[in-house]
């Protein structure tokens, strides 16, 4: 049977559908695992090149009938969304990349101090792109391979932000993936008020990193520890 979701709202496909494009941007067979419970869905993504988890959570306007939990085609699944109807149909499964069957705890998660404020976690980002960018442009065109490319690549984005432990990368990917975009602030008397920067918050919960954001959620094993999710390939924006 043909299970489908129906969302709280055509924003919230919209959301969905925006998320699992920028997926596809950097890996048009991306795969993604679906949690369901209750009045929301997990989305659980790997953005290739970024060594990190991002994870969107839906609102459901209809609750699953019984437990949902399947790994599908994230392009596929996009295809199924319908904005204007506010649903999707859950394709079919698929055998999932090795990254499906470890999945960051559900609970136990402590905040961490040490995290900037949004605007400077962004333009830490914005920072570090450029850097990458301009001492590519500085290198001789005998040594502009990809092997060196990501030798600097994998210089900037392993530094951690602020006073965390938390490497660059994943911070990187949160902007990619629209997770740290403005909030937009509620109208007032007819006029809207100015954009505000995302709130951010960073926590732990054994041996994983969560940055939080109001669009989702970039999670990693911390630096240093077991199980990691592969070799670490980076890619400029």
């Amino acid at each position: 049977m043909t299970e489908r979701l129906c969302f709280a709202d055509s924003g919230e496909a919209a959301d969905l559908a925006a998320f699992l494009g920028r997926l596809l941007h950097y890996d048009r067979a991306a795969a993604v695992r679906l949690q369901a419970g209750g009045g929301a869905v997990a989305v659980f993504g790997r953005p290739a090149s970024f060594e990190v988890l991002a994870i969107r959570t839906v609102r459901l306007a209809v609750p699953v009938p019984g437990p949902l939990d399947v790994t599908v085609s994230a392009g596929e699944l996009l295809e199924s969304v319908d904005e204007a109807a506010a649903s999707a149909v859950v394709p079919g499964p698929v055998t999932g990349p090795p990254w499906t069957g470890v999945l960051p705890p559900r609970g136990g998660w402590q905040q961490l101090p040490g995290l900037p404020g949004p605007e400077q976690v962004r333009a830490a980002v914005s920072a570090s792109v450029a850097e990458f960018r301009a001492r590519d442009e500085a290198l001789p065109p005998q040594h502009r391979t990809r092997s060196e490319r990501d030798r600097i690549g994998r210089e900037i984005w392993s530094r951690t932000l602020g006073d965390t432990e938390l490497p660059l990368r994943a911070v990187h990917a949160a902007q990619s993936l629209g997770f740290l975009r403005p909030v937009r602030s509620a109208v007032a008397s007819g006029a809207g008020a100015p954009d505000a920067p995302a709130p951010v918050a960073l926590l732990a919960s054994g041996g994983w990193l969560r940055l939080r954001t109001p669009y989702g959620s970039i999670a990693m094993r911390r630096p240093g520890g077991a199980g990691g999710l592969g070799a670490l390939q980076v890619r400029p924006l």
